[in-house]
């Protein structure tokens, strides 16, 4: 019989989950709300993602099963909550790819120079070229984790290099005119609380999430009661410390007001490459982010195909799911039904709006259906002893399904914008009831 096979140690853990948790897109969109975004990606590290961090380590420990939130739901709350807590999750995923490839290739082309950086809010070209990019993405991880894992370590080791290019550039770029954004004083980095600071803040926090993707390899660690618990720190350290720091050096390039969030990281760079005389920094920087970004996809598309893998095991999905390859024994039929999902939505979501609004529709509905999971995990974690991070975690949680529906300005059709969000929840929370119900109908 073919099993799930260990892989992960703590170096490969530790860069799996800051791939799967760095965005190179959030930069810009924390960057666009001014220097009070920095204080909000300290809130949301210290009241959101280290509680994450503790509770994802404290549930690992206690439940070390393929499948990581659902079977903690499933444990906890019944095999329903278990199911719909894992649905609803493997929807925000399958979002999650198309808009962070949306970033990624609008970035791209605006990087390639004026020749090109029309393509950049051409909406045929960017569908199409994260299509094409979300599939180089998770073929790596159909062949096992054994080579998948090393698209994984590229994504964590280039977020590490594109946070130094970052600070490198900005501090340079400081020194030789000064800042582009007012931050001489302590006023400046206070944020405005207002509703579309409280939008921002769905982002950010979202941006910090991600840890739990590492629960769902539980059964694909080595020794994962010596290296979860370093993982999780480290992940949460360097995410922090990368996310503050970038914001801060593309805000010292360029102004707020002039930063885009589909593409303000390749202007941060033009700017700096302008102003640094670096010719080859926007470039380098754009291979980095498609770098990471696939080391990102990877990751999440193969973390997220243990959680049907669980469920097929469980009998609530048809058994081929529960089917390991024999070869490379990876839920194979999992990643593929992903990937189609996946590419299904990308289309979807471009119905009747632009290309900016779509992005925005795709960012605030994955931030709703992504942190509706969260309420059981922190309510696992509380059950697990861990009441300080429980408590923290499911405040946060609220505030920031509570902002994901608050609209921005680049949305023209409020309705519109909202009918995506509720349709599109009745729809994630409605087809897990009837293929749940069905299911259980089977088993009977």
């Amino acid at each position: 019989m073919t099993h799930l096979k260990r892989e992960l140690g703590l170096r490969d853990l530790t860069l799996f989950a800051i791939a799967c948790i760095v965005g190179p897109r959030w930069i810009a969109v924390a960057a666009s709300a001014g220097p009070g975004s920095v204080m909000l990606w300290i809130g949301a590290a210290i009241l959101f993602a280290a509680p994450l961090g503790v509770a994802v380590a404290a549930l690992i420990h206690k439940y070390p099963d393929a499948g990581g939130l659902y079977a903690w739901t499933r444990h906890d709350f019944g095999p329903w909550h278990g199911f719909l807590c894992f649905w609803v999750y493997w929807f925000s995923i399958a979002l999650t790819l198309p808009n962070s490839a949306m970033f990624a290739m609008s970035m791209s082309a605006y990087a390639l120079g004026p020749k090109y950086a029309y393509l950049g809010d051409n909406q045929t070209f960017v569908v199409v070229a994260t299509f094409a990019s979300i599939w180089i993405a998770l073929g790596t991880n159909i062949v096992g984790m054994k080579i998948g894992k090393w698209t994984e370590n590229l994504g964590g080791l280039t977020a590490w290099m594109l946070g130094f290019l970052l600070v490198g550039a900005g501090a340079a770029a400081w020194i030789q005119r000064g800042s582009a954004t007012p931050m001489s004083t302590s006023m400046n980095f206070a944020p405005a609380w207002s509703w579309e600071t409280l939008g921002f803040f769905g982002g950010i926090a979202f941006g910090l999430s991600g840890m739990e993707a590492i629960g769902l390899m539980a059964a694909e660690i080595r020794q994962p009661r010596r290296t979860v618990v370093p993982a999780t720190w480290i992940g949460t350290a360097f995410t922090t410390v990368f996310y503050a720091a970038s914001t801060l050096a593309l805000l010292v390039l360029i102004a707020p007001a002039s930063i885009s969030e589909l593409h303000g990281l390749a202007d941060g760079s033009n700017v700096a490459a302008g102003l640094l005389g670096w010719r080859w920094l926007t470039p380098l920087i754009a291979v980095i982010v498609l770098v990471n970004s696939i080391g990102g996809w990877g990751g999440l598309g193969s973390a997220v195909s243990r959680m049907p893998y669980a469920a097929g095991v469980d009998h609530l999905l048809p058994r081929a799911f529960a089917r390991l390859h024999p070869r490379w024994a990876t839920p194979y039929l999992s990643i593929l039904v992903f990937g189609g999902v996946a590419s299904a939505l990308l289309f979807a979501v471009q119905l009747g709006d632009s290309l900016r609004a779509a992005y925005q529709a795709l960012l605030s509905l994955m931030v709703l259906s992504g942190f509706i999971p969260y309420l059981y995990l922190f309510a696992s974690a509380w059950k697990a002893g861990r009441h300080v991070a429980a408590v923290s975690g499911i405040a946060m949680t609220v505030l920031t399904i509570v902002s994901s529906a608050v609209p921005t300005g680049e949305v023209r059709s409020i309705w519109l914008f909202e009918g995506k969000l509720l349709a599109g929840t009745a729809l994630m929370i409605g087809t897990a009831w009837l293929v749940y119900r069905r299911r259980r109908h089977y088993r009977s």
